[in-house]
């Protein structure tokens, strides 16, 4: 089949593009054409002449910021402007997706999280016109949800709530809905009495990662840190919800010098820089500064070449040295960062996060140090003390985890899955 793909943005870090990705790479694999309708592409991900940019589709185009800020973040008196605003533009859109769909000959459509969350209400609204006018089938890849954000769309106009309750999530009896956890899967069929397929977020089991080599050797040393040193990685955003100050928490509490907590994610994350700002003043509370490093600038996505004499890592050599992983994350849609300590075989160190850890994740028998609303115990604290002295008990910890994880988290159940989504379309 031709399969045409809408999302706001593709080729970035984050959860929804690196998702898409994945579904890209299974699709060939069983032998569709992928297109794909965004508004910004960051790097190639299929072939040139299947990719079809259109700006206003982006969360970062100027429609898109004005009508976020008009409905949520600096609301007028009266919403009349923004409302023939958003259905104008959503008109304009699904006029250019039909367009798109003629010119190649889609068969099924994905919206990706497009139809779950109003980060872009003129495209979400879009997707609904078009279906509705069309009949085209699509499947729904919801990541997340405006009722798990708290009040992040809370708005004081009835008719913005209004578009946001009919539109997202997407309810068309022929839409196929899929969803990251047991939470969201629950809540579908709970509100709204929609069936959704749970697809968990996978990896690729069957590559390297998170491996030792001539590249990453030195990676250590360009931190400032020693071969002696016990460094646990904390590879997240800087946000609040990741609980890093449970992190520096532990850290105070292993009574061993040579414990250091290593923190990929740039302050640039925090957008009003006040829980960076408390980090820094619990580090310096708890006399933490010279086993605390932030290495945002050293560690990236991927690997790039010296520049002025200074290489950039990647997530998996960062992981390669790490003798644990801290996740203390209070909240996650579903939590990569756990599948990808499992993939580099290192242990972790995990609060049980609400509302996917215990019933997506642990619950299916994984070796790892869990805490409770993130409140770190006696017992935890010498467990981790115990793993992170012991390479032996880290290597054990590491097989185990990843073949669990190859059953559970790999792109042959992304394949499975994908399998029962399109069967019958």
């Amino acid at each position: 089949m031709k399969i045409g793909i809408i999302i706001g943005r593709i080729g970035d870090v984050d959860g929804v593009a690196l998702e898409t990705e994945k579904w890209i790479k299974i699709l060939h694999e069983l032998g569709h054409e992928v297109f794909i309708l965004s508004g910004r592409f960051t790097k190639p991900v299929v072939r040139s002449d299947r990719q079809t940019l259109i700006p206003n589709l982006s969360f970062f185009s100027p429609n898109c910021e004005w009508e976020q800020n008009r409905a949520f973040f600096f609301p007028p008196d009266e919403p009349s402007e923004l409302l023939r605003h958003l259905h104008d533009t959503s008109d304009e859109l699904a006029v250019e997706m039909f367009t798109w769909i003629m010119a190649n000959k889609i068969d099924v459509v994905i919206s990706e999280n497009a139809s779950a969350l109003p980060a872009h209400l003129s495209l979400g609204m879009a997707i609904k016109k078009l279906v509705e006018n069309t009949g085209i089938r699509i499947i729904c890849h919801d990541h997340d949800f405006h009722w798990e954000r708290g009040g992040r769309y809370d708005t004081p106009f009835p008719e913005v709530r209004s578009i946001i309750e009919e539109t997202f999530p997407l309810q068309i009896p022929h839409a196929r809905h899929a969803v990251i956890n047991t939470y969201g899967k629950n809540f579908l069929r709970e509100r709204y009495k929609m069936d959704a397929v749970l697809v968990p977020n996978v990896m690729d089991f069957d590559q390297p990662y998170g491996e030792l080599d001539d590249f990453n050797a030195d990676l250590l040393e360009s931190l400032e840190l020693s071969n002696d040193d016990i460094p646990l990685f904390q590879i997240t955003r800087i946000v609040r919800r990741k609980g890093i100050e449970t992190a520096l928490e532990l850290v105070d509490r292993l009574d061993d010098k040579a414990v250091k907590l290593v923190v990929t994610g740039s302050a640039a994350d925090d957008e009003r820089k006040g829980y960076y700002k408390e980090l820094i003043d619990t580090i310096n509370e708890r006399k933490l500064k010279d086993r605390v490093v932030f290495a945002d600038r050293r560690i990236l996505n991927d690997r790039v070449k010296a520049q002025r004499n200074e290489k950039v890592y990647s997530l998996s050599d960062a992981y390669a040295h790490a003798a644990g992983c801290t996740y203390f994350s209070k909240y996650e849609g579903f939590g990569n960062a756990f599948v990808e300590a499992v993939l580099a075989k290192k242990p972790i160190f995990v609060n049980n996060y609400e509302p996917v850890y215990w019933p997506d994740i642990g619950s299916k028998g994984f070796k790892a140090v869990m805490i409770e609303n993130s409140k770190l115990t006696d017992e935890a604290v010498a467990e981790v003390d115990q793993i992170i002295h012991n390479q032996k008990l880290q290597e054990e910890i590491g097989e185990y985890n990843f073949m669990l994880g190859r059953t559970h988290f790999s792109y042959d159940v992304l394949r499975e899955k994908m399998e029962t989504l399109f069967y019958n379309l």
